[in-house]
């Protein structure tokens, strides 16, 4: 991706920390209350004790690997799944840690076993999809992004169409990644890197007026960095806004002096 390349496709229900808690428990089928066919609440003492461990062994692993500390994480996930074989949670967060190490089989068969245990799991089935356009298997890749934005108790839906768009736009298939960035947009206008991606794909296309919305929204956030700010002035440059040009440049040669950016501002390499 082009902002923000850094980001790893997290579950939905933990942006930076993966808890293996986060899917809601529903009632347990034998559980009748007193009020006839309503099922009691699970709670806490209805939780397993393989399971519970698995579980508290994955939150461990979940702050591991948000430290960077990958090669912890990973026996932690292994404690896990000693404790109990089904947790998919933990095989999900194993996609991730392979993912990082850059094992693309372990990655994958991680991903596979944990939609084995819940195929309706939505977030490995985003994080699979991940995988998959990473190695430029598109229309696979694009398979896993509907089966995830599809399940009506996905809460990371926003999340699953801005992957699903920068996954597009590598295939290819521009008029298909605008809709569903602009789809993720409506969902979740404040995330930067759908607002900078959409604003890309304008760019490229030379609708400048549309690119400058989206982006200036970004660069008139915390959340600019040095890409949206030369995204920002490479589209004031085409639209002859030079006042806006000249302090996009400042903010950039302020902020993020050493960067590969502001090297370009300073060489006027607005082409790049």
């Amino acid at each position: 991706m082009r902002f923000f390349s850094n980001v790893i496709w997290l579950p939905a229900c933990a942006l930076v920390v993966m808890l293996a808690g986060c899917a809601n428990q529903q009632g347990s089928p034998g559980a009748a209350g007193a009020s006839g066919g309503r099922t009691d609440i699970v709670t806490e003492s209805d939780e397993p004790d393989g399971r519970r461990r698995a579980r508290l062994r994955l939150e461990l692993a979940s702050g591991y690997f948000e430290q960077g500390q990958t090669n912890v994480a990973l026996d932690e996930i292994k404690q896990s799944l000693q404790a109990d074989p089904s947790f998919g949670d933990a095989y999900n967060l194993r996609g991730l840690v392979y993912m990082r190490l850059n094992d693309i089989p372990m990655a994958e068969d991680s991903f596979r076993r944990a939609l084995a245990l819940n195929p309706r799991d939505a977030d490995a089935a985003h994080n699979y999809g991940w995988l998959m356009c990473q190695q430029g298997r598109y229309s696979d890749a694009l398979r896993m992004f509907g089966q995830a934005a599809s399940n009506p108790n996905y809460g990371g839906r926003a999340k699953t169409l801005m992957t699903q768009g920068v996954c597009q736009v590598r295939a290819g298939q521009r008029a298909e990644a605008e809709q569903s960035l602009m789809q993720s947009y409506e969902l979740d206008a404040g995330n930067p890197v759908t607002g900078y991606n959409l604003a890309h794909l304008l760019y490229e296309r030379g609708e400048l007026t549309r690119a400058q919305f989206y982006i200036r929204r970004i660069n008139n956030s915390d959340l600019a960095n040095a890409e949206s700010l030369w995204l920002g002035i490479r589209t004031e440059q085409k639209l002859n806004n030079r006042s806006a040009v000249l302090q996009l440049g400042d903010q950039l040669k302020k902020r993020f002096a050493q960067s590969r950016e502001a090297a370009a501002y300073e060489k006027g390499a607005f082409n790049e």
